[in-house]
């Protein structure tokens, strides 16, 4: 994971290289070679103090290390803000071998490869034309979908071009908004996969460089169920990290909702999530119901707290002070805020965390309350678009139902007011997915969009939106990424800002 600013504490450091000392002692006691990832101090008295680097162990003793060349500086990434990039690239010689190592986004610059090229060095090749006879990639590669299947074929080619084989051994688990997926891999001098770890799970793999084996057939890769399974392991991990072993979901009844709290079910187990129904005079009987039957289906823990009595208690607070009793906007807003306070409630009874429950859509346009539904501490779908918010209830529900029928089939509503639906306020949610696709991750003008087809003043309102709503983003809980571009560390912009779209 990014350690970000503890690598500004001298005290991070110092155990940082503690227990690399711990790995040198412990490598005297076994029969094999460590290569192991930590964070070096710059002996020079210029350039940042600190290099990202890897070690080679064995016998306890530390026989070699290798510092990191390419430091990126996009999207979640500011290695650059800690580290000095190394200013060379050599081969470590090892029990016969001619191993080149180098660092996650040191492979991440073949000339051949990409389009476009944000360093004028190459690692991989550097260390290819000194004569490795392996490339050995200790990484941390983030998760987003579609990234499995671009990493391997980046390595694939590095392989095939250079005429040797690759390993790449990549982190494991959730860390904040970022989910490490593993599948660690190796290829063989063609760029044939010989070798394939699970994705999103620990696992230990042996190859004899020696004796490559056959190539395989990949893993077909569902883009859903790498979305699910990348956001199963986000929340447990974020959970256990942060100290926590049990969530709260409000459950509306809705597909955001009912998806959140199957995901949690799947991370932490059903005896670890509570699920809160919060009806007002605008829920429907059915929405109540399909709540119900979706904690029956879960096997969780459910409560059933109507929200109205405190609407009410509310409503007379505020009429002598506005003249009038609050209506329209206002009116809404203190419903959703209304259950954020009791969920907090049961948040702090418990000792649970809450599970926001807003998609990446809603969050993009501003279709959400401050201090309401986006109270929480960790908003599990908030990178997954509505589109594929339905495409996850539909793979929950692949082998059983799970997720009610009814929840969604019906159309989204907040039921904030009577009769409303989503689309009352929103374009439908196919349209303005594609569009938010197009503005927020593959950053194109208005203009790029509305020449695909989309009409103009849908596409202006959009934008608008997505502009206007900076200040709820940067509120937000943070959410998972499994999308390219996410809300959050990885996405920058100004609130205080006339953006020209």
């Amino acid at each position: 994971m990014p350690p970000l600013d503890l690598l500004d504490r001298p005290a991070f450091i110092a155990r940082n290289l503690a227990a690399l000392d711990d790995l040198v002692r412990f490598s005297a006691t076994v029969d094999t070679a460590l290569l192991v990832g930590f964070v070096a101090e710059n002996p020079d008295d210029f350039g940042k103090p600190l290099y990202n680097a890897v070690a080679l162990l064995e016998g306890g003793e530390l026989r070699a290390i290798r510092y990191k060349t390419l430091l990126p500086t996009y999207d979640v990434f500011d290695e650059a803000r800690h580290f000095e990039p190394s200013e060379r690239r050599e081969i470590i010689r090892w029990n016969g071998y001619r191993l080149g190592v180098c660092v996650c986004e040191d492979a991440w610059n073949s000339r051949e490869f990409w389009d476009t090229h944000l360093y004028d060095i190459d690692p991989v090749r550097e260390l290819a034309e000194q004569g490795a006879q392996v490339i050995i990639n200790v990484s941390a590669s983030p998760f987003h979908r579609g990234k499995g299947a671009l990493r391997q074929a980046m390595l694939a080619h590095h392989a095939s071009t250079l005429k040797v084989p690759v390993v790449l051994v990549n982190q494991v688990g959730g860390n904040d908004s970022l989910v490490f997926d593993g599948r660690s891999l190796v290829l063989d001098a063609q760029g044939e996969l010989v070798l394939e770890a699970h994705a999103f799970q620990e696992d230990l793999r042996i190859v004899d460089l020696a004796d490559l084996p056959a190539p395989i057939t990949p893993r077909i890769t569902d883009e859903v169920a790498d979305i699910h399974d990348a956001l199963v392991l986000g929340i447990r991990d974020y959970l256990g990290k942060c100290g926590f072993r049990q969530a709260v979901v409000g459950l509306s009844g809705g597909i955001d909702s009912a998806v959140t709290a199957a995901l949690a079910v799947q991370a932490l187990g059903p005896e670890n999530v509570t699920g809160v129904a919060m009806p007002s005079k605008y829920s429907s009987d059915h929405s109540l119901e399909d709540a119900a039957e979706l904690a029956r289906n879960l096997g969780i823990g459910f409560h059933v707290v109507p929200i109205e009595p405190a609407v009410s208690a509310m409503t007379q607070m505020l009429t002598p002070a506005f003249g009038f009793p609050p209506h329209g906007v206002t009116e809404e807003n203190l419903q959703a805020r209304l259950r954020g306070v009791t969920l907090m409630a049961f948040s702090n009874q418990s000792g649970a965390l809450v599970l926001t429950t807003g998609n990446k859509s809603e969050l993009a346009v501003g279709y959400c309350t401050l201090y309401g539904d986006m109270c929480g501490g960790l908003a599990a779908i908030s990178d997954v678009p509505k589109t594929d918010v339905y495409r996850l209830a539909a793979y929950i529900n692949r082998h059983r139902v799970v997720i009610p029928t009814r929840t969604i089939t019906k159309p989204p509503s907040a039921e904030l007011r009577p009769d409303q639906t989503d689309q009352d306020t929103l374009p439908p949610y196919d349209i303005l997915d594609a569009i938010l696709e197009r503005y927020i991750e593959r950053y194109q003008s208005l203009d790029e969009i509305v020449a695909e087809g989309f009409d103009r003043a849908t596409v202006e309102y959009v934008a608008r939106l997505i502009n206007r709503n900076e200040y709820k983003r940067q509120q937000a809980a943070p959410g998972i990424k499994v999308t390219p571009k996410a809300f959050g560390r990885g996405r920058r912009v100004p609130i205080a800002a006339v953006i020209e779209s």
